[in-house]
C-alpha cells in the first residue's frame, strides 16, 4: 500500500501517466476531486480555491492572508484522501502536504518545451508564440506559488523521489517505472508511517478548523493530543486559549490539546 503523487506543468503528459499508473495498480486516481469536495465542505466558491492552488499570492492575498487559509482547507480534502492509500494524485501541492510520510511515492513529470508547446497550440488553436507565452507564464506562476508559500521550487529535482522526463521515454515507459518504484519497500505502509499520516491528517483539520480565529497559528498532532503555537498580545491571550481550545475540543478524534501563546511586544519608539 502507498501514496503517489505525481507533480507536472501543463501540457507535460502528467495526467496521461498518473491514470495509466492508477489503472495498472488499482489505485485511486485524483486531481481536481479535491478541489470540489473542500469547496462543499468549508462552503468556499470552487473558483476562490482553484485560484489558491494555481495563483501566486498577490498583495492582497498575504495582507488578508486569504490563499493561506484557502489552501488549509485544500490540504484537508486532499490528506482525508491519502489516509485511505492506494492513491494516485497529479497536480499541483500534493508532494508539500506529505513532507515526513515514508510510504508516499513523490514523482515529478517533465517534456521537452517545444513539444508542450505544439500540445497547447493544438489544443488551444493558438499561434507558437501565444501558446509560448502562455507556458512560460503558467511555469513562472507555480514557481512563485511554491516559493511564496512554501520556500521551494517546483522544478527543484530534489524534493521528489523520482524525476521522469517524456520525450526518449514514452507514457508507457514513465508508467511501468513509477509502478516499479511504488512496489520498493521503501514506499510501502508501516504502522509508523500511517500513525504518522493520521497526525498529520487531524492537525491539518485542527488548523483548517482554526483559521477563523488565528491565521498565524502553527499546529501538531501526536498520539491524538493537539499541539497549537502562537502569539498574541497580553491583554488577548486568555481570550485566545480559550476560543482555540473550544474550538479544538470539538474535532473529532482529539482527546487534549496544549496551547503555547507568546507575547506580541509592542512597538515602543
Amino acid at each position: 500500500m502507498s501514496i503517489i503523487t505525481i507533480s507536472r506543468g501543463s501540457y507535460s503528459k502528467g495526467k496521461e501517466v498518473a491514470e495509466k499508473v492508477a489503472q495498472k495498480l488499482g489505485y485511486e486516481c485524483i486531481s481536481r476531486d479535491i478541489i470540489l469536495e473542500a469547496s462543499e465542505e468549508f462552503n468556499i466558491p470552487e473558483i476562490k480555491l482553484i485560484r489558491a492552488i494555481h495563483d501566486a499570492p498577490s498583495i492582497l492575498d498575504r495582507l488578508q492572508h486569504k490563499k493561506e487559509k484557502y489552501i488549509s482547507y485544500v490540504n484537508v480534502a486532499l490528506l482525508q484522501h491519502f489516509k485511505k492509500d492506494n492513491i494516485v494524485y497529479h497536480g499541483l501541492a500534493g508532494h508539500f502536504f506529505v513532507k515526513g510520510i515514508s510510504h508516499v511515492l513523490k514523482v515529478r513529470i517533465i517534456a521537452d518545451l517545444e513539444d508542450r508547446v505544439k500540445t497547447e497550440m493544438e489544443r488551444e488553436e493558438i499561434s507558437r508564440v501565444e501558446a509560448l507565452h502562455q507556458l512560460k507564464k503558467d511555469d513562472e506562476e507555480r514557481r512563485k506559488w511554491s516559493e511564496s508559500l512554501y520556500g521551494i521550487n517546483t522544478w527543484e529535482p530534489s524534493i521528489y523521489d523520482q524525476v521522469l522526463h517524456i520525450h526518449k521515454l514514452s507514457i508507457d515507459d514513465a508508467v511501468d517505472m513509477i509502478c516499479h518504484t511504488a512496489g520498493l519497500k521503501h514506499f510501502q505502509a508501516t504502522p509508523e508511517s500511517k500513525k504518522a499520516l493520521d497526525d498529520l491528517v487531524l492537525s491539518a483539520e485542527v488548523k483548517a478548523a482554526l483559521m477563523e480565529i488565528d491565521h498565524r497559528l502553527k499546529v501538531s498532532a501526536k498520539d491524538d493530543t493537539v499541539y497549537v503555537k502562537t502569539k498574541a498580545s497580553p491583554l488577548q491571550q486568555s481570550t485566545l486559549v480559550r476560543d482555540i481550545t473550544k474550538k479544538v475540543m470539538t474535532i473529532p478524534g482529539v482527546k487534549d490539546v496544549k496551547i503555547d501563546v507568546g507575547t506580541i511586544v509592542p512597538f515602543s519608539e
